[in-house]
């Protein structure tokens, strides 16, 4: 098992409290048919690091980012909650059960924010919140290989308005983020736990927790979906849904801290923004 990090000076991979710096990029890794042999040659060749970085970037390169919803029943419950007013609710209370997953598209590589980086909200939403997700590392065969902590960002208002905004709802500038690392070898578990504190004036304005065992679909099945009919040569991100949903009226406000944390592989923190204060890609 390895825990890849990213950094602008290059990898490094960490393994029983040891740390070295190794050749190769993140989309090697990628569209390896077999990612773990790959980073054992890596480690094996590698160079003990002088120090941990403290500037993490995502660990994404050349990937799409997708994101799959209502894989919990939380989820499914407060998409059902959003939408009645404007009669959208059935449809989460039927794809919840339903055999084919709802999958979306969330991200290109260059809209995810890096570990510390601010994630955004809109202006033009009312209820705002952070999903903290699993999120699966997919090789180019569709095979999942690793994973890493991920946040969803999601304007519920919009969303809840009608259900065809939800692209509009969910991919706009800082809107998602990924890290600290990438964890290969071994997946998290059923037991493994997922938490969320979001912090606001130095105090503590929302914790939740759930675990993976409330995961509805395997690993293997939401990503054996995203690859049906289709192709990604460079490998694939996948955000597996949320169990932790704050309840109304909660919403993030500029300034928030969030800490997503996920048993074995670490804490994805990033503070909040509006989307328009974000930077554009180019120039970050």
């Amino acid at each position: 098992m390895f825990l890849l990090y990213r950094t602008p000076s290059g990898m490094q991979l960490a393994q029983q409290q040891a740390l070295r710096d190794v050749s190769l990029s993140i989309d090697e890794v990628f569209r390896s048919s077999d990612p773990l042999n790959l980073l054992q040659q890596a480690w094996e060749k590698g160079e003990a690091s002088a120090e941990e970085s403290t500037h993490l970037l995502a660990p994404v390169g050349s990937q799409e980012v997708w994101a799959a919803g209502v894989t919990y029943y939380r989820s499914r419950t407060a998409r059902m909650e959003e939408s009645e007013q404007a009669g959208g609710d059935r449809f989460y209370d039927l794809v919840y059960d339903a055999e084919r997953p709802e999958l979306f598209f969330k991200a290109t590589a260059r809209r995810i924010q890096n570990p510390g980086d601010p994630v955004g909200i809109r202006c033009d939403s009312t209820w705002n919140v952070p999903e903290p997700e699993l999120t699966l590392a997919i090789n180019r065969e569709g095979q999942v290989f690793g994973a890493t902590v991920g946040n969803d960002m999601s304007s519920r208002s919009i969303e809840g308005e009608n259900p065809l905004y939800l692209p509009q709802a969910k991919v706009y500038s800082g809107s998602a983020s990924l890290g600290p690392c990438l964890l290969v070898g071994s997946l998290p578990g059923p037991e493994s736990e997922i938490s969320l504190r979001i912090s606001r004036g130095g105090e503590e304005a929302f914790r939740g927790t759930t675990t993976l065992s409330q995961l509805k679909r395997s690993y293997e099945e939401l990503a054996g979906f995203l690859f049906r009919e289709n192709d990604f040569p460079d490998g694939a991100l996948l955000m597996t849904g949320t169990g932790i949903v704050p309840n109304h009226p909660f919403t993030l406000q500029a300034d928030d801290i969030i800490r997503i944390s996920i048993s074995g592989i670490g804490t994805l923190e990033n503070t909040v923004a509006m989307a328009s204060d974000i930077p554009p890609s180019g120039q970050r």
